[in-house]
């Protein structure tokens, strides 16, 4: 049985920047001064979509948007659109959460393939609207889909080390109550 206390609430919104920070560190790290031939998962985009289909009280819309800003200036991408993008995807799917009707698995996984494709092609679109240099397609597509293969993983770690499971029907009438 999932934690709704306030204090556990709290812990949580404040644990997503932390992780977020941690990916970000760890993606600014000078491992190889090489080019790289493949992208890396986008694992903060993964962690939101995760944690905003199970517990979505535990990732607030101003954390999202403020971390993925900070992503936005720190990757020098262009500031703003992604974090724009991200909250309109993890929002879309904070409001298709129903505590009543438990979905498996594997629909979870299609409702949030499809949001990071819409992210991935929306923002390649904005892109070429105002004539932004790009990466390849084959690079951005590479990464949308390791994103797509490291999901299940984000959501069994989320589950086993962090806790954070999908709301009961009780659990989200308690919460709702408050």
């Amino acid at each position: 049985m999932a934690n709704t206390s306030p204090a556990r609430i709290w812990v949580m919104r404040a644990a997503f920047p932390a992780l977020s920070l941690l990916v970000i560190f760890l993606h600014l790290l000078p491992l190889s001064t090489l080019p790289s031939r493949w992208a890396p998962p986008d694992v903060m985009m993964a962690l939101v979509m995760a944690w905003a289909v199970r517990r979505p009280d535990f990732v607030p819309t101003l954390s999202i948007a403020f971390t993925f800003l900070m992503a936005d200036l720190l990757f020098q991408r262009p500031p703003g659109l992604i974090a724009l993008l991200v909250v309109l995807g993890a929002s879309f799917l904070k409001s298709q959460v129903h505590p009543h009707r438990e979905t498996a698995f594997l629909g979870e996984w299609v409702s949030v393939g499809i949001v990071i494709v819409a992210i991935t092609l929306s923002n390649r679109l904005i892109l070429a609207v105002f004539s932004v240099e790009q990466p390849s397609l084959g690079l951005i597509l590479i990464q949308m889909v390791a994103t797509l293969a490291v999901y299940p993983l984000i959501v069994l770690i989320s589950e086993s080390l962090l806790g954070v499971q999908k709301l009961s029907p009780a659990e989200a009438e308690a919460l709702g109550s408050r």
